[in-house]
């Protein structure tokens, strides 16, 4: 039954993001994640229980757009990304 369960959330959460932003509010206790594109609040908290085993306390949302760029004489696409942000309680810790 957790297998299927695991498989069921398995898209959702794609991997930890670690920049200099999510470390600054790591420090409040929020943990940052890039997520599927389709994915919703409600998918994300079920993949954070199944996964890490903790209830969060709230999650936001973020789409941050492509952005077309310019660099070193060629044209690009900077991919775009959805992300979420993860609140846990005071003593909780995602390993």
């Amino acid at each position: 039954m957790v297998t299927d369960l695991k498989a069921k959330y398995a898209d959702i959460l794609i991997r930890p993001r670690i920049t200099e932003k999510a470390s600054l509010v790591l420090e409040n206790n929020v943990y940052t994640f890039e997520v599927a594109s389709s994915a919703t609040k409600l998918q994300v908290a079920g993949a954070i229980k199944i996964f890490y085993k903790i209830n969060p306390i709230k999650i936001r949302i973020v789409r941050n757009p492509a952005k077309k760029v310019f660099l070193r004489g060629k044209k690009g696409v900077k991919a775009g990304v959805k992300k979420a942000y993860v609140y846990l309680k005071k003593g909780d810790k995602i390993e």
